[in-house]
């Protein structure tokens, strides 16, 4: 079960060992944690009774020293202020390590979107994102989507942007639909990333993918092309949760089938899935007896209550903030390889930033060339980082998780670029 933490408040705390490992000045780490611009805008929506909703929604940007601010907006009740600027944080790191020409950013409305009509979302979608539209532009600040958002969310943005300014510019937003200048592949892009990833990860481990036991918490987008990719790959895919709860079968799933049978049964749940061994609950898959466990729902799952009792000793971050700090610190003498958030589902914002390019650019890529481009360069990260992790920081056996090595390289760039303006 989630401990709810003060998200930003974790977000500090992982820079702080960074801070200390690349032996940065106080000053440093205050510039670095804090935002460059909270802003704070309220949305309201004439609701299907006739009566006016105010929602509440923000927009953070935490560091442009690497260029645009970047970075979704999700919508959710219990998302808040802190929860918005420790993504935006989050998304700085995640933007430098994956060697992309942007800064962090994140947004975020406070609101059930599933309790809300069509019309009532795009009335909340447009006139949010008009509300924010002095702040972000295609050389200042791009959205795209995050949880519980989508292309037609993106299309309300673009929208609700050009009806405001008068500008043409399909790049000010990506994940767009395809008939807005957006690409097929960004709607995978983030699992497909997490299975690439977790590959790499397991070729280190032992010698390759084939054959190993995955467990997945999360059948979202993220969650279900993960799984869909790393069955593929060759991977057995043994458990599977939602918010409800989940499932297990030691022979494996077929992860289209099962979405094919949520998605028919409309509002459906993962644990309705009749061809199982057995129900489980969400914490109970986190400490199955698995080689692989994909956490792919919310912040601080795998904290101090349950890093003990967890037995993969592969974690592959499919959502943000998945493991406490607290928990990290056990898996990592527990000798468990954590293939952080940063590093793990950074496949969307670097599809997004082939999506933004493409734009630019008139049209350049096929759907195939942005799947190959999207694989080498989660390849590649993962590498370099491994590599680090090794080399300077002990590897396995050592007192740092692969965290620490991304986030080390994430930020040591970001100061490199914040010397050179002459902030610092």
């Amino acid at each position: 079960m989630a401990v709810r933490l003060d998200p930003y408040e974790e977000a500090k705390k992982q820079l702080e060992v960074t801070a200390s490992i690349l032996g940065l000045s106080k000053e440093v780490y205050d510039m670095l944690a804090t935002p460059e611009r909270i802003v704070q805008v309220k949305i309201p929506v004439v609701m299907r009774d006739g009566s006016v909703k105010v929602f509440i929604g923000w927009r953070v940007q935490h560091n442009s020293a690497l260029g645009p601010y970047k970075g979704g907006v999700r919508y959710s009740p219990e998302t808040n202020l802190s929860e918005v600027m420790a993504l935006a944080m989050w998304m700085t790191w995640k933007n430098s390590l994956a060697g992309l020409p942007y800064g962090g950013a994140k947004g975020g409305i406070q609101v059930d979107p599933f309790q809300l009509n069509q019309y009532e979302l795009m009335q909340l979608s447009k006139n949010y994102f008009s509300a924010i539209s002095p702040f972000v532009g295609v050389d200042l600040d791009i959205p795209a989507p995050d949880v519980n958002t989508n292309p037609q969310t993106m299309a309300w943005f673009l929208d609700a942007y050009e009806s405001r300014t008068g500008l043409k510019q399909l790049g000010v937003v990506t994940g767009k639909p395809l008939e807005l200048g957006g690409l097929e592949t960004r709607i995978y892009s983030t699992g497909l990333g997490v299975a690439t990833v977790a590959q790499a990860a397991a070729k280190k481990l032992w010698g390759g993918i084939e054959g190993r036991t995955v467990a997945i918490q999360g059948f979202g987008n993220v969650g279900y092309y993960t799984a869909k990719f790393l069955k593929e790959m060759g991977a057995k895919v043994v458990a599977i949760s939602d918010i409800k709860g989940g499932i297990y079968n030691s022979k494996g799933f077929d992860p289209d089938a099962v979405r094919e049978y949520i998605t028919k049964k409309g509002s459906g749940f993962v644990i309705d899935y009749p061809d199982v061994e057995r129900k489980i609950t969400n914490d109970e898959l986190l400490t199955s007896n698995v080689d692989i466990l994909v956490p792919a729902a919310v912040e601080n799952v795998i904290n101090a209550s349950n890093a003990n009792n967890v037995k993969a000793k592969l974690i592959v971050e499919g959502a943000n903030g998945p493991t406490s700090p607290e928990a990290e610190q056990i898996l990592v003498k527990k000798q468990v390889v954590i293939v952080p958030d940063i590093l793990a589902n950074s496949g969307g914002v670097v599809m997004s930033h082939i999506e933004w390019v493409n734009n630019r650019m008139g049209g350049w890529i096929t759907e195939e060339e942005a799947k190959n481009k999207l694989m080498q360069k989660m390849t590649d990260n993962f590498n370099a980082v491994w590599n680090y992790w090794e080399q300077k920081l002990g590897g396995l056996g050592g007192a740092y998780s692969m965290r620490t090595a991304a986030q080390a390289i994430a930020v040591d760039k970001v100061v490199r670029a914040m010397k050179l303006r002459g902030w610092i």
